[in-house]
């Protein structure tokens, strides 16, 4: 594995001793928040209030249906993500996942607006349909309420498609948002951690992550890309789609903006020093190719 710079840049390290004061870490968190609401709000998107509808109906339907009660949640999860205290495992992150997106990838192209996280993720799938065999079977890491599951059911509307994540409350949001869709060929909904899904090998043509490379410690990323090579057929892909350490808007990101996006962010660090093209060849992948395709996102595409 090629050798890696892991030491933060000089105002990532000026931010991380900022962090480590637990009131600057909690009111950067409250300040990273608030901005995503009034981005969400400027751009017609109703945080507050759809994430309000959602919490008042009843979920208890959806969450059995989809919760695995014997589930042992790895430690690197049940830190604070996104401003929550309890991570993805609550009810408020799940109903704020739609809008968070949509307020975050407002802004990747200027005159991007709420088109944005749909922009996002059409210029992944763009990158997708190149694959020389469209996949019949795929698996969705990190799947979260579903955002990027339904978007490859649109791609590939003739392929079985699993959703694994490791948010039961995520899953209960894309359950439901199943059932409103009420498409004819439904995503699967697994609750399970993407480096131990469960599912049979040589099962898969696609295993597809997107934004979730991010929000994992090096060690847990490893352990996914062996578990996607046991899923995958011969010949199959391993697709990611993820923030771009090489972009100069991460370099050029003045502090206040980077404090705010560290207090949500955990493992970024972490992941922006990892050399995870060379992870992927020794879990046993070809080269991956590595396309930028927004100017901070990248598609790196490995095949078995």
């Amino acid at each position: 594995m090629t050798a890696v710079d892991s030491t933060p840049r000089l105002a990532s390290r000026v931010v991380n001793g900022i962090l480590a004061i637990k009131p600057l870490f909690d009111l950067a968190k409250y300040q990273a928040r608030q901005m995503m609401i009034k981005r969400a709000e400027a751009i017609g998107v109703n945080w507050l209030e759809d994430s309000k509808t959602l919490r008042s109906r009843d979920w208890s339907a959806e969450f059995n249906q989809v919760n695995n009660p014997t589930l042992s949640y790895p430690d690197y999860y049940l830190r604070p993500f996104h401003a929550y205290t309890e991570g993805n495992l609550g009810w408020e992150p799940a109903s704020e996942v739609e809008s968070a997106a949509h307020a975050v990838h407002a802004r990747i192209w200027k005159d991007a607006g709420i088109e944005g996280d749909s922009r996002l993720r059409q210029s992944y799938h763009d990158m997708l349909t190149q694959l020389s065999e469209a996949p019949k079977d795929i698996v969705d890491m990190g799947c979260s309420v579903g955002m990027s599951t339904f978007k490859l059911q649109e791609t590939f509307p003739h392929a079985k498609i699993t959703g694994v994540d490791l948010s039961p409350y995520f899953l209960a949001i894309a359950q439901y948002r199943t059932q409103e869709l009420a498409t004819q060929n439904p995503p699967v909904w697994l609750h399970a951690a993407a480096e131990s899904t469960g599912l049979p090998s040589a099962s898969f043509d696609l295993v597809s992550a997107c934004l979730m490379f991010h929000e994992l410690p090096r060690t847990a990323a490893v352990q996914v890309f062996q578990e996607a090579k046991r899923l995958l057929r011969p010949g199959g892909h391993l697709a990611i789609m993820d923030m771009n350490p090489q972009s100069e808007i991460y370099a050029k990101m003045p502090p206040y903006i980077l404090t705010l996006l560290k207090s949500t962010e955990p493992y970024m660090d972490d992941y922006f020093s990892f050399d995870l093209e060379g992870a992927i060849v020794q879990a046993g992948f070809t080269q991956p190719i590595v396309t930028c395709n927004t100017p901070r996102h990248r598609t790196v595409i490995a095949a078995t």
